[in-house]
């Protein structure tokens, strides 16, 4: 991989780092929206019965924890996602499953970030974070510095994305020897600035990825800060938006900004309006979970004295939560763990009953459907 030499290149290297600059000319316009929108949504979810919001509020967080993952190339299990996040919650699901470690660490720091958003930052508690993150003390085969700042033994910080043997080198974060000094006037800042708080969140984001303080996980830390910062701003620690998801999909010119901003001077403007901009269709996409929600709300109402057995709500419930890939009477009779005989019968009582409905489009195996169902039912896709 190609060192970059040290030259005075990157915006932490400047003399009057990290005096942030921006014209709040351009941006004035998108903040007034963004924070609209967020008031708008809270009251939204503000309609909602306790049960919807707390429907609402799972989805978001388990959806938040899987695109956080999925940036850094990890795929985590979305059952075992929500059903950690649900147990954490108090909430009674169906279909609740067992979570693997790193599952369960990297809901107890999304979940301590955003349920806890009002509590200060400190080291221990990045620490305890990023502990949680690397409950094995390895990343992936490698032995790394957990719950400590990163001691930089093979070479400096660099900031990469792409696959294996195609990286693109974005930026390189601050020497080693300079972290504890940068992260204590971060950690400063971000406990007392009384900046507008979605401004501090896209300030936040760029500081912190910046210094890179760990050596592995920092973008998921860098989320989890994010996210603590949007939560202060709706004064409330309940998520119905995901600015992990937006990012995902938006990687490309997450990316391209990023090392745009690195090599610039210490004017962000250009970083603030993509960040708004990223709030704002984070915000906008809410309306798909809110459909799902009401749908299965609506659904159960509609359906309340039609007989219905377990296996059966198990699956329907299994469809309206975001059911991976297409449903057939293999895959009903695996996750309800009866005989691929009373997998057919459910279905075809379902059918009968005007719930199911055969896909159109056909194949090798019959394919079934809910009828009615809000397009795209896998909601973490």
């Amino acid at each position: 991989m190609q060192i970059v030499h040290q030259m005075k290149v990157f915006i932490h290297q400047k003399e009057n780092w990290p005096e942030f600059t921006w014209n709040s000319n351009k941006f004035l316009d998108l903040l007034s929206e963004a924070r609209n929108l967020q008031g708008r949504l809270i009251g939204k979810m503000e309609t909602l019965g306790f049960d919807l919001r707390n429907e609402a509020l799972l989805d978001t967080l388990t959806l938040d924890v899987l695109k956080s993952s999925e940036i850094e190339g990890e795929f985590l299990n979305p059952d075992q996602v929500r059903s950690s996040i649900a147990r954490r919650l108090g909430m009674e699901i169906a279909g609740a499953v067992e979570s693997d470690r790193n599952v369960e660490g990297v809901v107890d720091m999304m979940l301590d970030a955003t349920q806890n958003c009002f509590d200060p930052v400190t080291v221990d508690r990045l620490f305890d974070w990023h502990a949680a993150l690397f409950p094995t003390g390895r990343s992936g085969m490698y032995k790394i510095t957990v719950a400590d700042w990163r001691k930089d033994t093979t070479g400096p910080m660099q900031v990469v994305s792409g696959a294996m043997g195609k990286e693109k080198v974005h930026f390189q974060a601050p020497d080693s020897d300079l972290v504890e000094k940068e992260m204590t006037r971060f950690i400063d800042w971000f406990n007392h600035s009384k900046v507008n708080l979605v401004l501090k969140a896209a300030i936040a984001h760029l500081w912190f990825v910046t210094l890179h303080p760990f050596e592995d996980g920092n973008g998921r830390i860098t989320r989890a800060l994010t996210d603590m910062l949007l939560a202060q701003s709706d004064k409330s620690n309940q998520r119905f938006y995901s600015m992990s998801a937006q990012i995902r999909l938006e990687r490309k010119q997450y990316y391209e900004l990023l090392e745009k901003t690195q090599k610039g001077n210490l004017d962000i403007t250009d970083w603030i309006v993509w960040f708004l901009n990223c709030l704002i269709h984070a915000l906008k996409s809410t309306d798909s979970v809110l459909r799902r929600v009401l749908f299965k709300a609506d659904f159960w109402q509609k359906h309340m004295d039609t007989a219905i057995n377990e296996r059966q709500r198990k699956l329907l419930n299994k469809l309206m939560d975001g059911f991976d890939g297409k449903l057939t009477s293999s895959k009903w009779a695996k996750i309800a763990k009866c005989s691929k005989d009373s997998a057919v019968r459910d279905i075809n009582d379902l059918i009968e009953k005007g719930i199911l409905q055969k896909e159109s489009a056909g194949g090798r195996s019959t394919n079934y459907e809910l009828i009615g169902m809000p397009a795209g039912n896998n909601k973490y896709t």
